[in-house]
């Protein structure tokens, strides 16, 4: 029996798939930063509820990009936690790099911040070249390859932009803390 190839992902713990859900769901520390920073300088602070009028203001390219992540984000959580390689994962998995796709071209025309183009563009341009690349990857049987780059691409394309838009005055930001 031909023994299978170690890598990193392999040799992390059972754990960690857990972890990068919970991240998922909570969307990391970023977005109770400004509560963090207000509960140590003694001030009070007030929960409230999303303003979502406030994201169908919106021009429609931004809408489709947020509907897209989020999107993704739902499925990305669905297939880490789920077994891969069945009918399900095929099937998701195609919604999703269809999610993604959508998400990392339709930020290529979100241009608002500093009237041009930010580093978080620079993972839309990754996401544009590596999706093509781990499909081709699971079709000729790298499954380490695939479940690297789809990994990369959810933790750093999903995860890491999505709580860099929690930044205060950005808009995902003015949605949930005012």
């Amino acid at each position: 029996m031909p023994q299978k190839k170690s890598s990193w992902f392999n040799s992390l713990p059972s754990w960690t798939g857990w972890a990068v859900v919970a991240i998922a769901l909570t969307g990391g520390i970023a977005p109770f930063a400004p509560y963090i920073l207000d509960a140590a300088r003694g001030t009070a602070w007030a929960l409230h509820a999303p303003d979502w009028a406030l994201l169908a203001t919106q021009p429609l390219k931004l809408q489709i990009h947020i509907a897209a992540a989020l999107t993704a984000l739902a499925i990305g959580i669905v297939l880490m936690m789920q077994p891969k390689g069945r009918i399900a994962h095929k099937a998701l998995g195609w919604i999703w790099v269809l999610a993604m796709a959508v998400t990392a071209v339709s930020s290529l025309f979100i241009t608002t911040l500093r009237d041009g183009y930010s580093l978080l563009h620079l993972l839309s341009g990754w996401t544009i070249i590596a999706l093509p690349m781990a499909v081709f990857a699971i079709r000729r049987g790298n499954v380490q390859a695939h479940r690297a780059a789809m990994t990369g691409m959810f933790v750093g394309g999903l995860i890491l932009a999505g709580a860099l838009n929690f930044i205060p005055g950005r808009l995902i930001w003015r949605v949930f803390f005012g």
